[in-house]
């Protein structure tokens, strides 16, 4: 059986869809992050259900046990030969505490993810994805893109 569920201190990583907080998923992407400003709450929902994978991170409060989204990334693949990690973040409050290396470790290390190729795009992450096995195009000239409306 897969693992689904992953917790380190007062944190908690799950891969259930009906987790997911949408609104601080949206906020973050549509306010905060440099790739999908202005997105819209409806393509943040289609994008989440039209994705194979998605992984929240969660603080779970040790008091009260109230559980509060802290990050996120999703991966949309067909599960055997091709995967596209995207929308990776951490809240700003929660960085700087291996939170993030925690999340790539999980899904790099995830079971269905044990694939032919792992892609994503990242304009300052380069360090942290290279420990986990991420590299540049080995044959960049085999790759083509076509750019639609807000791509960067």
């Amino acid at each position: 059986m897969i693992n689904t569920r992953w917790k380190y201190e007062d944190y908690l990583i799950t891969v259930d869809k009906s987790d997911l907080e949408l609104d601080v998923i949206y906020n973050f992407l549509s306010n905060e992050s440099y790739w999908s400003k202005g997105i819209s709450m409806e393509d943040v929902i289609n994008s989440i259900n039209n994705s194979v994978l998605c992984f929240g991170m969660y603080y779970i409060d040790p008091i009260n046990k109230e559980k509060k989204q802290v990050g996120f990334a999703r991966v949309i693949s067909d599960l055997v030969t091709f995967a596209y990690l995207t929308d990776v973040f951490i809240l700003k409050d929660f960085r700087k505490q291996g939170l993030g290396k925690w999340l790539i470790k999980i899904i790099i290390d995830y079971e269905e993810l044990k694939i032919r190729r792992i892609m994503l795009c990242t304009d300052d992450g380069h360090t942290l994805y290279s420990k986990y096995g991420f590299a540049s195009l080995d044959k960049p000239n085999l790759f083509m893109q076509i750019k639609g409306k807000g791509a960067i």
